[in-house]
């Protein structure tokens, strides 16, 4: 009996031991951590960094270094790793197959920081949506419509279908069609279209505005206007000249349906 106590003894001053390594090791880490990721944040090359891939990458770090902690522990306390690691692959396959969407949303997320088809502040049209990017998350992209609603677009989605990205360049094309009586000399419809279009400011005179015939209607001829502007001046310029034009027409004596019939985003 007083064998056995002795042993019982040694085993528990082993294990107080080792547990209490262990809660100095998990204190000190969990310490270590957070001064690491602060000391990340503030390096000159993540300060100028985007902020959603500083995100993704302070999480990622975060994840690493706790699972390393983790895994430090479990030694100390005498764990033998190999079970370790085999409750950990089913575990993580378990949770794989459990969220196969959000995965492959993660996944997502991570490609679109690499490739980079879009930024936040972007305009972009994508799968039967389209807004300005106000978000990009682990798991959606956040975009708002021009009439103000809010939609989330799984990343995953994203990167199986075709984002026209609308911002890319600095300058954006209004595309505007306008049907006019065939009655009427061409020369002096595009003459009348031309000076509306020159009143407005924000029409760029570099690429030069195109105003042309583009195909025969039913009693007359669908002509095109194509003008060039700023990103951010777009939808002044196309609600101002889906005024102007077509005002300017009928005050010069044109007959015929003179309003849009078609708009192109492209």
């Amino acid at each position: 009996m007083e064998k056995f106590m002795d042993n019982l003894v040694e085993m528990c001053t082993q294990a107080g031991g080792k547990i209490l390594l262990a809660i100095i090791v998990f204190i000190v880490g969990k310490f270590v951590i957070k001064k690491l990721l602060k000391l990340l944040n503030k390096l000159k090359s993540m300060s100028n960094m985007d902020p959603t891939a500083k995100s993704y990458i302070g999480n990622v770090l975060k994840a690493l270094l706790y699972a390393l902690l983790f895994i430090s522990i479990i030694s100390i306390l005498g764990v033998p790793m190999a079970s370790v690691v085999a409750v950990l692959a089913s575990c993580a396959l378990a949770v794989g197959m459990a969220l196969q969407g959000a995965l492959s949303n993660f996944a997502g997320g991570i490609m679109l920081l690499i490739f980079r088809p879009f930024n936040v502040g972007d305009y972009i049209v994508t799968s039967g949506e389209e807004g300005t990017v106000k978000s990009i998350s682990l798991i959606y992209t956040v975009i708002n419509t021009v009439d103000n609603k809010q939609v989330s677009i799984p990343n995953g989605t994203l990167m199986n279908a075709s984002v026209q990205n609308l911002s890319a360049a600095p300058e954006r094309r209004v595309d505007l069609e306008f049907n006019v009586s065939g009655d009427y000399a061409i020369d002096d419809v595009r003459w009348t279209i031309k000076e509306a279009v020159s009143k407005c400011d924000e029409v760029l005179s570099d690429p030069a505005p195109q105003i042309e015939p583009l195909a025969g209607v039913a009693g007359g001829l669908t002509y095109t206007v194509r003008l060039w502007t700023k990103n951010e001046d777009y939808w002044d310029v196309y609600f101002k000249m889906m005024r102007e034009i077509p005002t300017a027409l009928v005050g010069a004596g044109f007959g015929g349906p003179a309003q849009a019939v078609k708009i192109s985003n492209d």
